[in-house]
C-alpha cells in the first residue's frame, strides 16, 4: 500500500422546510433571512432573499414531477469556511453548524477538520443540532496507520462516505500511482463500511498528460469500479468544458456525456452554479442564478446525495447555503 499525498494540503489548495421556533419568537432561519435580506441590498437579481433559489432558474421549463428526496440534500463545509472560526475567518463553528441545521439541512459533508473537537465529540454536538456528517473530504493518507485513524474517525462520525477532494499534476506517472493507492484504500473503507470516492475539478478533463492522455482518463481506467466511485462536482465538469473552448450549452452536454460514459458509480453531486462570464475565480453562482440547468443534471442521472457548495458565496456564505437549500428542496424534474 503506497502512501506520500499531503491530502489536507491538498484541499486548502482546491478551491419539507424545517422552521425551528425560538421560545418567545420567530426562528433562527427567519432572523437569518431577515438580516442578510438588510445586508445584502436585495443584491442576488433583484430578488428577495430565501425566495425559491434566489431567482427562476431560466431553463426551468415546464414542471416535473421528480424532486430530490430531502433527506439526501447535504452542505459541503467549506462553503461557510469564513463562519468556522481561525484560520478560516473569524467566524464560531457552534453558531454557523447551528444555523446551517436550521435552514433544515439534514446533512453535512465534513470538510477543514474537527475545530477542537474529537469524531465522538463533534458527532454529539451534530446530533444535538439535529444533521450529521454523512460524508468527509480527505485526502490520500501517509501511511498505513493514518488511513486506519481516518476511517474510524468517519465511522464515529456515522458517515457514509469519504472521498478525496483534490489532486494536481502533469506527470502521467503521479496520476498512476494515486489512482493505486486510492485503490488500496477503497479497499480498507469498504472494511470498515465505507464508501470511498474521488472528487473532480477541470484540469481533469485539460491537462494533457503526453500523447493526449489526461488525468481524466487515467482515472477511470485505472481506478477499480468495485470500490471507488465518482462525487462529480458538475460545475467544475461544467468548466472544463468551457476551458476546452466550448460554449456554455456546450460544455454542459460534455458535463453530461462524462457522466453519462463514465465507468465508475456518479454516487454523489456537488451541486454548484456558475456566471455566464468571468474567470474561474468570480465564476461561481449562488443555485438558481447561473446558467447551469441542474434539472437535466438530475433527470440524467440520480445520486444518493446532492451537496450544496460554491467556492465564492455571491454575498454572504450564509446566504449561499440558505438558497441553495431552498433550491434542492423546490427543483422539480
Amino acid at each position: 500500500m503506497c502512501y506520500g499525498y499531503d491530502g489536507d494540503d491538498a484541499l486548502r489548495r482546491s478551491l419539507d422546510t424545517r422552521e425551528v421556533p425560538e421560545p418567545g419568537g420567530p426562528s433562527r432561519r427567519t432572523l437569518l433571512r431577515g438580516a442578510v435580506a438588510g445586508a445584502a441590498g436585495l443584491a442576488l437579481t433583484g430578488t428577495a432573499v430565501g425566495s425559491a433559489a434566489a431567482a427562476p432558474h431560466r431553463h426551468r421549463g415546464h414542471p416535473r414531477g421528480r424532486r430530490v428526496p430531502p433527506g439526501r440534500i447535504s452542505l459541503q463545509l467549506w462553503t461557510v469556511r469564513e463562519g468556522l472560526g481561525e484560520p478560516w475567518g473569524p467566524g464560531d463553528y457552534d453558531e454557523t453548524l447551528t444555523a446551517v441545521a436550521e435552514m433544515g439541512y439534514p446533512r453535512v459533508e465534513q470538510a477543514l477538520g474537527y475545530f477542537g473537537r474529537t469524531a465522538r465529540e463533534l458527532r454529539a454536538f451534530y446530533r444535538d443540532i439535529g444533521v450529521r456528517a454523512s460524508s468527509s473530504h480527505d485526502g490520500i493518507s501517509e501511511s498505513r496507520a493514518a488511513a486506519h485513524e481516518k476511517f474510524q474517525n468517519a465511522v464515529t462520525l456515522g458517515q457514509r462516505y469519504v472521498v478525496v477532494p483534490f489532486l494536481d499534476s502533469a506527470s502521467l506517472s503521479e496520476w498512476t500511482q494515486w489512482a493505486e493507492q486510492m485503490n488500496a484504500e477503497a479497499r480498507l473503507a469498504r472494511k470498515y463500511g465505507l464508501a470511498y470516492g474521488y472528487h473532480n475539478h477541470a484540469h481533469e478533463f485539460t491537462t494533457d498528460l503526453g500523447g493526449g492522455i489526461t488525468p481524466w482518463d487515467v482515472l477511470t481506467s485505472r481506478l477499480d469500479r468495485r470500490h471507488v466511485h465518482l462525487e462529480i462536482d458538475i460545475y467544475w465538469v461544467v468548466t472544463g468544458g468551457v476551458n476546452l473552448g466550448l460554449s456554455n450549452d456546450d460544455a454542459q452536454r460534455f458535463a453530461l456525456r462524462t457522466i453519462r460514459r463514465s465507468p465508475l458509480a456518479v454516487r454523489q453531486y456537488h451541486v454548484k452554479d456558475r456566471h455566464t462570464t468571468g474567470p474561474e475565480e468570480t465564476s461561481h453562482a449562488d443555485l438558481g442564478t447561473g446558467f447551469i440547468d441542474f434539472e437535466r443534471f438530475f433527470r440524467a442521472q440520480q445520486v444518493e446525495e446532492y451537496i450544496v457548495e460554491n467556492d465564492t458565496p455571491d454575498v454572504t456564505y450564509l446566504q449561499t447555503a440558505d438558497v441553495g437549500y431552498d433550491y434542492l428542496r423546490r427543483i422539480r424534474f
